[in-house]
């Protein structure tokens, strides 16, 4: 094995800021090669419910693209011909569709032994029924198959039919695929035929190995400078197919193992991953962006540690209900409480709070730039600080200070 060489902690911040899409230079105006420049970065976006402030697919590639037409979004992952696919890759998440025979192994698994969430072990009795069905009408939601609505309420939050069920038994196994999300953000399941490119179905599938290969090679070049259990979590893989893909792509010379300043284990860094001398950007990032997704790993970078409060009772949260972090040049200096308002216009942030040692000033500026900024994209018009958290006073002054003239145009 290649001996691993020294890399500062400066250095790997900015190999993956870079390698996440942070230091590429703007379009004038956005367009579907922008959108695919920054989904090659993330390699995945990762879905989430909550909509307090913006869906969580939608927030990673403001974050590094600034106010984009949403619409974009859409018409790569629901039409034809589809650059995105919903898929179980990192959690629910949204992957090119070039990796769809590289999870085949992944859905013989759960075709094989089901999903808890699926109704348990095996095939379920409605899952041919529904396959047929499906192919029979077309794309439909659980909603539109289940009128009897034959529902309970075994586990917290959840209200799911035996249809429904089994339906997402058909989805883990990639027998039906996602067309597209519905308003009321319900998928809408469809046959891979009617929803994936021929040329993607009839790829030849890898075996498993040849799977971890591609799946810790994408993984890679996301994370730019990675230990093996973030490259693992990267498309949630198992200890022993990512240890033999990590060790068969450093023999190929694809990853080159490093030992960063600071880190306890070993990492290992993209040979194409690109390191700039220094970082200069802005931006609010979701709680379920993939730059902050694996806290130990936000924590090592960073020395930022973050968790998301959402299920925490409103008076033992400490900084807030859905709190950001702000990513300024290098750094994470400041996190924010938002809140969309969008009954009566607002941007409300509910807390603000700065980082130990930050130049608040500084920070409020760019933090207030940034917040009138997806105001404008969210369609608010108007930004609001509460006065809550250390930061609140000066982000304040600053939103005050920094009014636009008009409503920001999306690019």
């Amino acid at each position: 094995m290649t001996p691993p060489q020294d890399m500062t902690a400066a250095t790997a911040r900015r190999t993956v800021l870079a390698s996440q899409g942070f230091n590429d230079r703007p379009h004038a105006r956005v367009t579907m090669r922008s959108l695919d420049r920054a989904l090659t970065r993330t390699g995945v976006l990762q879905i989430d419910s909550v909509n307090v402030l913006q869906r969580a697919h939608y927030l990673p590639l403001f974050s590094r693209l600034g106010p984009y037409d949403t619409a974009l979004l859409h018409r790569a992952a629901d039409r034809p011909p589809r650059r995105l696919v919903e898929y179980w890759a990192h959690v629910a998440a949204y992957m090119p569709v070039e990796l769809w025979p590289a999870m085949r192994h992944r859905m013989a698994a759960y075709r094989d032994k089901g999903h808890a969430w699926s109704g348990g072990t095996g095939r379920p009795p409605l899952a041919d029924a529904l396959l047929a069905e499906v192919e029979r009408r077309g794309a439909a939601t659980a909603r539109e198959l289940d009128p009897a609505t034959d529902r309970t309420r075994d586990q917290w939050g959840w209200n799911w039919s035996e249809t429904k069920k089994a339906l997402e038994y058909l989805f883990l196994a990639g027998e039906l695929a996602v067309a597209r999300r519905n308003g009321a953000f319900e998928r809408v399941y469809d046959t891979p035929e009617r929803v994936l490119p021929a040329a993607v179905l009839d790829a030849p599938e890898p075996d498993v190995r040849e799977a971890s290969r591609i799946l810790v090679r994408r993984a890679a070049l996301s994370t730019g400078v990675a230990t093996e259990a973030s490259l693992r979590d990267y498309f949630r893989m198992g200890v022993r197919e990512t240890r033999g893909a990590v060790q068969e792509l450093v023999e190929e010379g694809t990853l080159e193992p490093v030992r960063v300043e600071g880190w306890q284990r070993l990492a290992y860094r993209h040979v194409d991953a690109p390191a700039p001398r220094r970082i200069r950007t802005a931006a609010l990032l979701s709680p379920f962006d993939p730059l902050v997704w694996e806290r130990a790993r936000t924590e090592d970078l960073f020395g930022f540690r973050y968790r998301i409060e959402i299920y925490v009772p409103a008076h033992k949260r400490v900084h807030g209900y859905y709190v950001l972090p702000f990513l300024l040049d290098e750094s994470i200096v400041a996190r924010v409480d938002l809140k969309a308002d969008r009954a009566t216009g607002r941007l409300l942030v509910r807390a603000a709070w700065a980082e130990p040692a930050v130049d608040t000033e500084r920070v409020a500026t760019a933090l207030a730039a940034q917040l009138w900024e997806a105001a404008g994209w969210l369609g608010l018009e108007a930004v609001e600080v509460e006065p809550r958290g250390d930061l609140a006073a000066p982000l304040a002054a600053s939103v005050a200070a920094a009014v636009p003239a008009g409503p920001p145009a999306v690019v």
